[in-house]
């Protein structure tokens, strides 16, 4: 039993996921920042912490559960409890447990529960497809004392006899060849502008000539095209990526929908990301159901967005 998919499922949408008699995930939401030792950019995501005090149920998971596997909330609630009772005997028993995608439970020198959360997943739908990336300082500076320093090594020393003699020939010659270029080349460029305002006035009376002697006539117009634009409704999406140029997306649309999917883009968010959905579903249940195919099948980072679209 996958419960720590369903966990991971529910805090893309949820603060609070409680497995009862056991304790709760929380996820808190922080800003993008920069770590300056390390010259890291971070985007903006949830940080996931355990409370092992908040062990009352509130039927998020159950529910939850209960719909993925269609059976009755009773049975779903037995089933997580049975699950809290062998996580809490593991730990006690010493192990370390993986939940995937979420982070590992152990137990501390206190005898209490110890939570590492998994950095690499982040759960802040805004920010989906956001990594960090590191920058490196600009060194101007050092450059600049480089240069000087090789300024003072190697000095440049001019002769005033040999600067002045060298300077006045090739001022001469350089006079001589701008002149003689500029009466060519004004010579040339006239003849050019002559001949193609010529050419250009032919070419109007031509045109003008045509225009007045040209008859059309329709005798069987085109019947009307009516296109049916494929546009999917539903508020439940199951999301296939995001990305920053409109271009890759569609790309990505065109594969899937080859695929046999009906994909398409929801448009740009507010980071300037497009997001393509395998497809949208009115029916939550069925859209559950696809969203464990796809993800056993085609892509295990798949996840579902709750939104309403236009």
């Amino acid at each position: 039993m996958h419960y720590s998919t369903y966990i991971s499922d529910l805090l893309y949408r949820y603060e609070c996921v409680i497995i009862p008699g056991f304790g709760a995930f929380l996820a808190h939401k922080i800003s993008a920042y920069h770590d300056a030792e390390q010259n890291v950019f971070f985007p903006p995501k949830k940080r996931i912490s355990f409370n092992a005090q908040l062990k009352e149920n509130d039927g998020l998971l159950s529910n939850y559960i209960a719909t993925a596997e269609n059976i009755s909330y009773t049975e779903a609630l037995g089933k997580l409890q049975s699950y809290a009772y062998t996580l809490e005997t593991r730990i006690l028993n010493g192990e370390t447990i993986l939940l995937d995608k979420i982070g590992t439970l152990s137990q501390n020198e206190s005898s209490q529960i110890k939570f590492e959360p998994v950095s690499a997943t982040n759960y802040l739908t805004e920010a989906f497809g956001l990594s960090s990336f590191e920058t490196k300082p600009i060194m101007r500076e050092v450059h600049k004392q480089e240069v000087e320093a090789l300024e003072e090594k190697a000095p440049i020393h001019i002769t005033t006899a040999r600067r002045n003699n060298t300077w006045l020939k090739y001022a001469a010659v350089g006079v001589l060849a701008i002149g003689l270029s500029g009466t060519f080349g004004f010579l040339h460029f006239k003849d050019i502008a002559d001949y193609n305002f010529a050419q250009e006035q032919k070419a109007k009376k031509q045109v003008e000539n045509t225009i007045q002697h040209a008859t059309f006539t329709i005798e069987n117009p085109l019947p009307a095209v009516t296109l049916n634009a494929f546009k999917p409704k539903g508020s439940y999406h199951i999301v296939a990526g995001a990305f920053r140029v409109p271009e890759n997306a569609e790309s990505r649309v065109k594969e899937l929908r080859e695929a046999g999917y009906k994909a398409r883009t929801l448009g740009e968010n507010k980071y300037g990301l497009h997001q393509v959905v395998y497809g949208s579903y009115t029916d939550r249940t069925e859209a559950l159901n696809d969203l464990r195919k796809i993800r056993t099948n085609d892509n295990s980072n798949a996840w579902m967005l709750i939104q309403e679209v236009d």
